[in-house]
């Protein structure tokens, strides 16, 4: 094999390595939250369940974005021998990573391009192989290189490449993703969809994972005891006679309750538009969130069949109501509180704040608080 042959070898596993790295960190920086929950899962699993919310977010944000990064700069053959190299190192974890996901600890999605593809956890180590050798290869073609022997202007590419990866990302972990590949999505008939999978699979448990032990535990929907989202985390769907199809299984997992019982009939099939004010604790609607949702209700007055709630994880009591905006004031309308699981939520609106809008049933508009 002639060195002609060799580079362009080289430079097709360089592009292909790189691009893989773009697509799977470009759909994980768009969704810095799905990371997060993934890490928690991670993080479970090995047994590090004390981590905090706010370092699981930072790591995903900076791991997203890093990622993102690379593969640009691996395209672009920007710093090659340190970027093939942390290339090599990264692939080298992902290896052994997903290696212990397939067999000894076992995580069932290894989340490598977030919610736009699954793999299972051996298609996940089989893809890793494949990529571990392209990285082998372009190290090897840049042995020869000098750690330094690049022009000058690589570094200004290096640093616009991370600060676009790390601007993105940043940019979704405030408002919401760019692109929704899940299942609440904007054009979905919940009503058709959730109702229709619950007349399906009446027998429905799911399983959770006790945050203070790592152990589970399998509970049926109309349980209480899950919504506690301090102690109980969602894994997955137990097995059940009316197993819905794999791209449908969260949504069998939406579910407003309040006092009474289960309320999610009574808010799907109600005529015209239902604003879904979602705060995933109460306690995190701030002043100037507050003063947003106290305008959608306002608005929510005046059009014909609308409908205000609030959705929150947060124990409430029978009957409770929640005021926006001037409190003090006789006007101040009150807003119906209902419960929502905290990881459903989650799923539905990429935020700790935010709303979620339907008409008959169908979402038709989401937005982060800051948005609204």
């Amino acid at each position: 094999m002639n060195g002609q042959t060799k580079n362009i070898i080289a430079a097709l596993c360089r592009v292909a390595l790189g691009l893989t790295f773009v697509f799977s960190g470009f759909v994980k920086t768009i969704d810095p939250w799905g990371t997060a929950f993934k890490i928690g899962e991670y993080l479970s699993v090995y047994g590090a369940v004390w981590v905090p919310d706010w370092l699981r977010i930072s790591l995903a944000v900076a791991f997203c974005a890093a990622e993102l990064a690379l593969g640009l700069l691996l395209v672009f053959r920007v710093v090659p021998r340190m970027i093939s190299l942390a290339a090599f190192w990264v692939m080298s974890v992902f290896l052994v990573v997903t290696l212990l996901s397939a067999t000894v600890l076992p995580v069932e999605d290894c989340g490598c391009f977030g919610d736009a593809l699954h793999l299972s956890a051996w298609g996940s180590f089989g893809k890793n192989v494949v990529l571990w050798a392209l990285a082998v290869v372009v190290w090897l073609s840049t042995r020869r290189l000098g750690w330094l022997a690049f022009p000058k202007r690589h570094w200004i590419f290096a640093a616009v490449f991370a600060g676009l990866s790390g601007g993105l990302g940043l940019w979704c972990y405030t408002h919401l993703p760019l692109v929704d590949f899940l299942p609440y999505k904007e054009g979905v008939n919940l009503r058709e969809a959730v109702l229709g999978l619950r007349d399906e699979a009446r027998d429905d448990r799911m399983i959770y994972r006790d945050l203070t032990d790592g152990s589970t535990r399998e509970f049926a929907v109309s349980d209480t005891t899950w919504w506690d989202s301090s102690r109980w985390e969602f894994v997955e769907m137990a097995p059940s006679s009316g197993d819905a199809p794999d791209g449908d299984v969260s949504l069998r997992e939406f579910a407003v309750f309040n006092a009474a019982g289960d309320a999610t009939r009574e808010i799907l099939e109600h005529p015209g538009r239902v604003y879904m004010l979602c705060a995933v604790r109460l306690e995190q609607v701030g002043e100037r969130c507050g003063e947003r949702f106290a305008e959608v209700v306002e608005r929510a007055a005046a059009e014909r069949d609308a409908r205000v709630i609030l959705i929150t994880s947060s124990p409430i009591s029978d009957g409770e109501t929640a005021t926006f905006g001037a409190a003090e004031s006789d006007d101040a309308a009150p807003v119906e509180v209902y419960n929502v699981d905290a990881t459903t939520m989650m799923t539905m609106l990429r935020a700790r704040t935010g709303m979620v809008v339907l008409e008959d049933g169908m979402i038709i508009d989401k937005k982060s608080c800051r948005d609204i």
